[in-house]
């Protein structure tokens, strides 16, 4: 199943389930990891262009904001269930739904567009206040294949910067992505399976920095 899925088109029309449609996605901007549905590399801003911390900039270029978290649900029943699941989970980690953090963004699984967790606007899943330096992230999914939901995710540390034009500047992606998935491992159902290498650090680009970012995303499977 995973084989045929990852053998759609090189280009696919992006239709998320709240009928937002974007451009096409290129062939080198989807990962194929073995084990795993084709996931895209980034996360998808309300525009449907490649998520860039609101225009901000780092050392210079534009940030460009990696998916670097992949979580698999194989106890869930119903997609729903595998929401309230996650949802519960991030809770229990440290990252409840807080205000003040833009939304409205998507991830690509499969063969489609998934928006994202937590719904309610002007939210994510973050481990302190906007007020203060925090990890925060956004979830997309579920994607039912072969009997398991799947999510990707996009994790970023940020700092207060009241001269910032955005009012918070950028950290780290790494930082963000190993605290909360050692939280996730630590105190829920979900526990760390593998690193897994999407493939999504610009090196050498002219413009465009996802900055530490190394590249590899960390699956988390639920094990009850």
């Amino acid at each position: 199943m995973l084989e045929r899925i990852a053998g759609i088109a090189l280009t696919c029309l992006l239709i998320s389930n709240n009928g937002l449609s974007s451009s096409a996605v290129k062939a080198n901007d989807v990962a194929r990891i073995n084990g795993l549905p084709p996931i895209g590399k980034w996360m998808i801003a309300p525009d449907g262009t490649y998520a860039h911390w609101l225009g901000d900039s780092f050392e210079g270029k534009k940030l460009r904001e990696p998916i670097n978290i992949v979580i698999v649900d194989a106890v869930a029943k119903t997609a729903d269930e595998a929401r309230d699941r996650l949802t519960r989970a991030c809770v229990q980690a440290g990252y409840p739904i807080r205000r003040g953090h833009s939304g409205g963004y998507h991830g690509f699984i499969g063969n489609k567009l998934w928006d994202q967790l937590p719904q309610q606007k002007d939210r994510a899943f973050s481990n302190e206040p906007f007020e203060l330096t925090n990890n925060h992230g956004r979830l997309f999914g579920p994607a039912s294949i072969d009997g398991k939901f799947w999510f990707t995710g996009s994790l970023s540390r940020e700092r207060v910067a009241p001269l910032s034009k955005v009012k918070h500047a950028y950290v780290s992606f790494n930082q963000a992505r190993d605290h909360f998935a050692d939280a996730l491992d630590q105190k829920s159902a979900y526990k760390k399976a593998r690193f897994v290498k999407i493939d999504n650090a610009l090196l050498g680009d002219t413009t465009c920095t996802t900055g530490d970012h190394d590249g590899v995303g960390i699956l988390l499977e639920a094990e009850k």
